[in-house]
């Protein structure tokens, strides 16, 4: 019995340190996935977000190059948001602004923001990610492409997930290639990615 129990208390040791390197292992793959999101799934709702980016001139851009930017917070997409850009535009399509025609005709169920809507919200979300410094000036030159693969409807929350690409020199400056995804909370699929071109031109003197 003394022999039975000596393997019995062994085969107890064995399975106290399974079940503690199982645990300290699953502790550091939780840790690990608290802190990335893998791409193209925007389900995870904590906040990401840390201080601004600095960019301190032209060196500051050039060091940036394929560098994550960052993660704005979220953001809800209102009617009324919605409404002043279609106001602005003069795009009053009923799939934007007739609430009860989309509950009964769009297969979105919600009036949804206008696509250019959603690409121009890119711009002040980037100055929220940023601190530039040192630039005489820094201008949106253009976009090389732009989709949208998913609406963002009423009511959901979005953010903007950048990062830096290709940097090239120009005349007194740079010029960046911004990759921009406007996340929607809860889904799968973005709705809209973009690739823009800031020009960053240095102080004169």
């Amino acid at each position: 019995l003394a022999g039975e129990g000596g393997q019995g208390d062994q085969n107890g040791e064995q399975d106290s340190h399974r079940r503690s390197w199982w645990m300290k292992r699953s502790a550091r793959r939780g840790q690990h996935s608290a802190g990335v999101l893998k791409r193209g799934s925007f389900e995870d709702t904590r906040e990401r977000t840390v201080g601004k980016t600095v960019i301190d001139g032209v060196s500051g851009v050039e060091a940036l190059a394929g560098k994550e930017i960052g993660v704005s917070s979220w953001r809800p997409m209102t009617y009324d948001a919605i409404v002043r850009f279609a106001d602005a535009t003069g795009d009053h399509q009923w799939i934007h602004v007739d609430r009860e025609r989309t509950a009964r005709e769009s297969p979105f169920g919600k009036p949804i923001a206008h696509g250019y809507f959603t690409l121009s919200l890119i711009a002040a979300l980037f100055f929220e990610l940023v601190e530039v410094k040192n630039f005489s000036m820094v201008i949106n030159y253009g976009l090389n492409k732009v989709r949208f693969p998913a609406p963002l409807k009423e009511g959901q929350r979005y953010r903007l997930n950048m990062k830096l690409g290709a940097v090239t020199k120009i005349a007194n400056g740079v010029e960046g290639l911004l990759d921009a995804t406007v996340e929607v909370e809860g889904e799968r699929k973005p709705a809209c990615v973009a690739e823009l071109v800031f020009r960053f031109y240095g102080r004169n003197g």
